[in-house]
């Protein structure tokens, strides 16, 4: 990988890493809807200004109802169970149970068939999912007490993005359109989505402190708007293979950051499991081998 990409990558994943403390601040001063909302709409704005000055053009509109669907899968849903959930658990724990979503895409697109089983990707997927138990912990007299609804949630967030990867190769990809195009539309459905859920899903009275001002901010023209750029630009220059490695620096970042900066306490449990989800994402994704049985 070129230097500039692999500043590019270290970049996103700082971003993309980042975007779980950024959460955690503002879902203090926001509910969760309203925080998804400022997101989409700050990302949005981002993207599309892109998109004018590149010049390119945005979807044709029979793509518009597979963009809304795309939409609510892969932000409005997964972005509003990330800031219910870390309401509840650790910033840090959220990143970890991110990194679940390759295993998801992985499992979706077995079951849908439209690959087929290998062993590195049935290793992996338990390998995976042997890591996401060990988080929970449900063997513990507590496992399944206080915060354990805030961990489903955020794994259920992964499910989210894995679903939402399957649909969009399926029917979004490969139609003319360039990803920009489709990532700025895609957001700008979502804020629309989002927009209309809010009024009825927004709990709780309103706190725009400045951290709470700043992480939104950040959130949404960072962690939304130019890191969907910086990706764009990564698969374009080095394929997306290369630009999935980002995927594995994700929880790293957010682990430091909340112990840092939140002063989150990073349980052995949290660590060992992060770092068996990310051996079983490896091994789905083929980057380490697994030893056939000899004969």
């Amino acid at each position: 990988m070129r230097p500039a990409s692999l500043a590019r990558l270290g970049l996103l994943a700082c971003l993309w890493g980042s975007n779980f403390l950024f959460i955690k601040v503002a879902v203090e001063g926001l509910s969760p809807i309203l925080v998804v909302v400022a997101r989409m709409l700050l990302g949005a704005a981002v993207l599309l200004s892109f998109v004018a000055m590149r010049r390119e053009r945005l979807p044709a509109r029979r793509l518009w109802v597979h963009l809304a669907v795309a939409a609510l899968v892969a932000n409005v849903i997964p972005y509003f169970l990330f800031s219910w959930g870390e309401q509840r658990v650790s910033s840090a724990t959220a990143g970890v149970l991110n990194a679940t979503t390759p295993l998801f895409t992985v499992l979706l697109v077995l079951i849908t068939r439209t690959e087929r089983m290998t062993l590195y990707r049935t290793s992996g997927l338990g390998v995976g999912f042997l890591g996401a138990l060990l988080i929970f912990a449900p063997w513990q007299s507590a496992g399944f007490a206080g915060s354990t609804a805030g961990r489903i949630a955020c794994l259920l967030a992964a499910a989210s993005y894995g679903v939402s990867y399957v649909y969009m190769r399926r029917l979004l990809t490969g139609r003319g359109f360039s990803p920009l195009g489709l990532s700025a539309s895609q957001l700008a459905a979502g804020a629309v989505l989002a927009g209309l859920a809010a009024p009825a899903m927004s709990r709780g009275s309103v706190s725009l402190t400045l951290p709470v001002l700043a992480s939104v901010l950040a959130l949404g023209v960072l962690g939304t708007g130019v890191a969907y750029v910086l990706n764009y630009r990564l698969i374009q220059d080095e394929g997306a293979t290369a630009a999935s490695t980002v995927t594995y620096l994700l929880p790293v970042v957010a682990v430091l950051l909340g112990a840092t900066v939140l002063h989150e306490s990073i349980g052995w449990r949290t660590a060992t499991g992060a770092a068996v989800i990310l051996l079983g994402v490896a091994i789905a994704e083929g980057r380490v081998e697994v030893a056939a049985p000899s004969r």
